[in-house]
């Protein structure tokens, strides 16, 4: 099946031609039909099944049919998420997506200054992504309302629930008008969830797709421990072994790209940063000159990853681990494609190392960690695990492997 079978208007399908996607995943496949038809859905579905797209696709089509030229922007589709992480990420997601369709949005969260969000709220949106307690501070202030919400998405149901959401969520249900389209999307269906789902949802269309795990189980991953300063060195320490001829470097943020690549230029490494604040043009030849090897290393961000698939991509290094356990997986999911090899080291500083356990529990698995390379982490020696004295050195060759351990849009600050 292509995303051309589905129904979708041409802006849309522009815009997935742009990013790259030409075929869905299984969720997208099940669900965008049931949100275009008007129907309330629930689906249980993790972050990695590319959920985002499964219903900000559907979204923004039925928005741009109704959209009215000339009138103020009313927020009419609202997506609520746990954190500030995911709120970014689907809101860059949206705006990706409907970059053709003339829509407008905005990304609201705590932990910045309220004004430029409230500034931009003022101007008029026809969609909010929002986390819980932001959502209700604006509220409570006058800044906006929920009266004109057509379309709403429970992002994340069961994080709410761990993170002790659920009061804020009920309390923003109420704010919705009785009529509209409610979306609810959880990983996991504990009790508590199942009640608030019936709650939210009339009639829902049921949808359920667990992800792949096996990419995880044919990737050879490893952790080598290093403090933060060290971190360039490390990656150019293993980039000496001529046996990666082609690797995929993940960073955090837009800024940290730019920095890889260029001390990697100035070690005569070819490399190239990609991220969003690169022009589509420039995004589009970066990509090119690594699907041709004409660069070795492509320094990138998590958005402005997907849709890249490169055969044969053997290497991926994750410089700074994520802040979203499940980013892990899509991150090193751009190896091992079709049964290939593949290898993903992962630096961790002292700092990350909450992130690297998230990630071990979401994996269901320890990852081996990789002890004997040149710049050994020294920071909080005490929170390090303890690591096996043999295995693969970093710019080495395989052997015994270690034993593991148990536009239109904007955003008020930056992620």
């Amino acid at each position: 099946m292509q995303f051309t079978s589905l129904d979708l208007i041409d802006p849309l399908l522009k815009s997935l031609a742009e990013e790259g996607y030409t075929t869905p995943t299984p969720v997208q496949a099940a669900a965008i039909p049931v949100v275009l038809a008007g129907d309330d859905l629930l689906a249980c579905a993790q972050t990695g099944t590319g959920k985002t797209a499964a219903f900000a696709l559907p979204i923004l089509q039925q928005l741009h049919y109704s959209h009215v030229h000339g009138q103020k922007r009313r927020i009419r589709a609202l997506i609520l998420t746990p954190t500030r992480e995911l709120a970014v990420q689907i809101a860059e997601s949206f705006e990706a997506y409907g970059r053709h369709t003339g829509l407008s949005g905005t990304v609201i969260f705590g932990g910045v200054n309220q004004n430029p969000q409230t500034a931009r709220l003022l101007r008029g949106v026809d969609i909010l992504v929002a986390t819980p307690g932001r959502l209700l501070d604006l509220m409570g202030q006058g800044h906006l309302h929920l009266r004109d919400i057509e379309h709403f998405v429970l992002d994340e149901a069961d994080r709410m629930l761990d993170m002790g959401f659920l009061h804020d969520v009920r309390k923003i249900i109420g704010a919705l008008p009785k009529k509209r389209q409610s979306l609810f999307f959880s990983a996991t269906m504990p009790p508590e969830i199942v009640k608030l789902a019936a709650s939210i949802l009339h009639n829902p269309k049921k949808v359920s797709v667990t992800p792949v795990s096996s990419t995880v189980e044919i990737i050879d991953q490893y952790i080598l421990f290093v403090d933060k300063e060290n971190k360039n060195n490390l990656l150019e320490h293993l980039l000496q072994d001529k046996a990666i001829r082609h690797a995929l470097v993940f960073t955090r943020t837009k800024h940290g790209a730019d920095k890889v690549a260029k001390f990697l230029q100035r070690q005569e490494i070819s490399a190239e940063a990609i991220h969003g604040n690169k022009s589509q043009n420039a995004r589009q030849r970066a990509l090119n000159n690594f699907k041709s090897r004409d660069t070795r290393v492509l320094v990138a961000t998590d958005i402005a990853a997907r849709g890249i698939d490169v055969d044969e991509l053997e290497y991926v290094i994750n410089i700074d681990l994520p802040e979203v356990p499940e980013t892990y997986v899509h991150r090193i999911g751009r190896t091992g494609r079709a049964g290939a090899e593949g290898t993903a080291f992962s630096f961790c500083n002292a700092e990350e190392i909450p992130l690297l356990r998230d990630i071990e529990k979401l994996i269901a698995k320890p990852i081996p960690v990789m002890a004997n390379h040149p710049f050994p982490m020294t920071g909080k020696a005490s929170s390090q695990p303890a690591a096996p004295s043999k295995g693969r050195s970093a710019a080495g060759h395989p052997g015994p492997k270690p034993q593991g351990r148990s536009g239109s849009w904007r955003r008020g600050g930056k992620p």
